[in-house]
């Protein structure tokens, strides 16, 4: 995993720009009283959160609590068994075709990238807007190249993942999701897998990205990226939401012990 603290610098001096407040969605993603179990594990608990259109949220706890889980279950990589997840106006159930339609709206990067080896980055871009929104060849290639200038790696178009950097991979990956034109972009530690010297880069992009209004839900340990870049942090723990609060009170005034504990010691590596 990445020095949480590689960012403090990194992003100091970065601002994104002022949000425009017109014109938003209330409760764009809505989770009430949701609950998962592995078998007998029971790994989110009673899970309650409502996300405006436009909102930044950065989502941040140790290990084994529960984060990466609670985002899969927004665009249903990860079956609910309890309460209700509804995403812009969309219920998520067993409905494959809500599924679906929920799919196409929610962008998705991981921690691995996921980018197919076999295919050239353009390629890779591509394929969602071609086979599921049936966009034109043509068109999708425009598209996609837009966005790799975007994230600033046109010139890595024609190559194929596996002749690229981490950072670069995971700039395709942020690219590749973008290209779906999608309302909600969820990150699942999107820098974890990166050496260090690669994080600033990717963090870049979506600090560029949070400054154009897009929802975003991001699990991540970088705590200057939660600085600069998110409307609200919470803090999640034992799969349950321990804490929520602006940056700024997040981090001078934790008032939940687990908080206050997890803080300190991501803050002194």
């Amino acid at each position: 995993m990445g020095n949480p603290m590689t960012d403090q610098t990194q992003t100091s001096e970065m601002q994104t720009p002022p949000k425009d407040q017109s014109d938003k969605k209330p409760g764009i993603i809505r989770v009430e009283g949701m609950h998962k179990w592995y078998g007998d594990f029971h790994v989110l608990k009673d899970l309650n959160l409502a996300v405006d259109q436009g909102e930044r949220i950065v989502i941040c706890g140790p290990s084994g609590s529960g984060k990466s889980t609670f985002i899969r279950c927004i665009n249903r990589l990860e079956e609910h068994q309890q309460g209700k997840i509804i995403v812009d106006g969309i219920e998520l159930t067993d409905d494959v075709r809500h599924i679906d339609t929920v799919r196409r709206e929610v962008g998705m990067v991981f921690q691995h990238f996921n980018l197919f080896p076999h295919l050239t980055v353009l390629e890779n871009c591509c394929l969602s807007p071609i086979w599921v929104r049936k966009t034109p060849r043509k068109e999708a290639e425009v598209s996609a190249m837009e966005y790799l200038e975007r994230v600033k790696i046109p010139d890595q178009a024609n190559k194929f993942p596996g002749q690229l950097s981490g950072g670069q991979q995971q700039r395709v990956a942020i690219a590749r999701a973008l290209c779906m034109k999608p309302k909600i972009m969820l990150f699942d530690e999107p820098t974890s897998a990166l050496d260090p010297e690669m994080i600033k880069e990717v963090l870049d992009v979506m600090i560029e990205l949070a400054g154009s209004g897009m929802t975003m839900l991001c699990v991540t340990h970088e705590m200057g990226f939660a600085k600069t870049v998110a409307d609200r942090v919470i803090f999640m723990d034992g799969g349950e939401i321990v804490e929520q609060a602006p940056p700024h009170e997040f981090f001078s005034n934790p008032k939940e012990p687990r908080t206050q504990k997890f803080l300190q010691q991501i803050l002194q590596h």
